[in-house]
């Protein structure tokens, strides 16, 4: 292992690189998602809504059940041959997307993308695990910065791209730089790795037994998954929101594009400070100012007169974001056993995608019984029960 410190900096960079093209893998697409369809067969409006639909969750859906799995293998076999199975699967898979000739084919892609999933949650596993523990913080925390990079760029990328050459070019490109990373992690990543055999693989329950703070661990899972909730339920009303601050006047599209942007760019700068940050002072302490913060700045939203008003307090949604997830997988690693470590990352990777799916619908559900702004007085709510129960659970840690 100590072989394998001498390049954790070097795996850190390129897995970061990795991480970007995953980001943009998994985002590039919503906002010709349903375009793309619509030009794959003849279907009314709701169908079109009713496809893309169905296109966007699956990916998810399987995500989220499939990564456990993964997990529990990249602590018996390796993490670098499952980010490697990763990055191949779905540069192959994505780029054939462009090659499609019909909805059903579609679908199907979008279902085998999250069953190559694993490549974020591996990631995180192996520089976890390779990283000096005095760094594990600001390296997760650097893993973050390409995540959330490629999901800012991603939808815009996306766009641009097929706006001018077409809407399969994108899932070519994308379909490439997955490869591209694949091989320089074949090459470059270094991992010292003694597999475990199968037999000796601790059970779902000898998992939590072998952790010595199963309550912080499962907790750090539910706090993701609320986290998720929370960031994704204002997708389905922002550019509604925007459209009512706006008075139907204006370019509203584009100024719906900046403000959901917008906290991306303070999360990908500071994800990295905040991990060092927690370093130094502690990660917990950067989490609960992370979680003060996201309640006390969700609450005003409800109540802009603006849309300029929305985009600064959208900017400060962005610092409390790089002050959550990256300190949430640090407090992971930190607690986590080197032997099942992956499959803690898996299952944290399965809340994640959870959250994707549950935080749209309970923002449409909120939204459409209430107001746009009652969406942000419920996140507001779900950030101050977050943060209650992330002290309650690292009380005694």
């Amino acid at each position: 292992m100590a072989n394998v410190n001498q390049y954790w900096q070097r795996n850190m960079y390129i897995l970061t690189f990795g991480n970007f093209i995953a980001g943009i893998g998994f985002s590039m697409v919503t906002p010709f998602l349903s375009l793309y369809i619509n030009t794959l067969g003849h279907f009314t409006n709701a169908q079109v809504a009713m496809w893309a639909g169905i296109a966007y969750a699956s990916t998810f859906v399987v995500s989220a059940l499939i990564s456990p799995l993964w997990g529990k293998l990249a602590d018996s076999k390796g993490r670098k041959r499952i980010i490697l199975r990763a990055s191949l699967g779905m540069g192959l898979v994505i780029g054939s997307m462009s090659l499609v000739t019909n909805v059903y084919q579609l679908i199907i892609l979008r279902t085998l993308q999250g069953f190559f999933a694993g490549y974020i949650s591996n990631s995180n596993t192996l520089i976890a695990t390779t990283a000096p523990t005095q760094h594990v913080g600001k390296a997760l925390g650097t893993l973050t910065t390409g995540t959330v990079s490629g999901s800012l760029l991603g939808p815009l990328l996306g766009g641009v791209i097929a706006q001018l050459w077409g809407y399969r070019i994108p899932f070519l490109i994308t379909g490439c730089l997955l490869l591209s990373a694949f091989f320089l992690c074949l090459f470059f990543v270094k991992e010292d790795f003694t597999p475990i055999p199968q037999s000796k693989q601790p059970s779902f329950r000898e998992v939590f037994s072998i952790i010595s703070q199963p309550q912080v661990v499962i907790g750090m899972f539910v706090t993701t998954l609320i986290i998720q909730v929370a960031n994704n339920s204002i997708n389905p009303i922002i550019s509604l929101y925007v459209k009512q601050l706006m008075h139907d006047s204006g370019q509203v599209a584009l100024i719906s594009g900046i403000v959901t942007a917008i906290p991306g760019i303070p999360s990908a700068v500071l994800s990295s400070r905040f991990g060092a940050l927690g370093d130094r002072i502690g990660t917990k302490k950067v989490l609960l100012g992370g979680l003060i913060l996201a309640t006390v700045i969700y609450l005003p939203q409800a109540f802009v007169a603006n849309v300029w008003q929305l985009m600064i307090l959208r900017f400060f949604v962005g610092i409390s974001d790089a002050a959550l997830l990256p300190q949430v997988q640090t407090l992971l690693a930190k607690n986590s056993p080197h032997q099942v470590s992956g499959r803690i990352f898996g299952y944290n990777q399965s809340f994640q995608y959870m959250g994707n799916c549950i935080g749209p619908l309970l923002g449409s559900v909120v939204s459409s019984s209430w107001s746009y702004g009652a969406v942000f007085l419920t996140t507001a709510i779900l950030e101050f029960i977050n943060l209650v129960w992330v002290h309650t659970v690292t009380k005694k840690s």
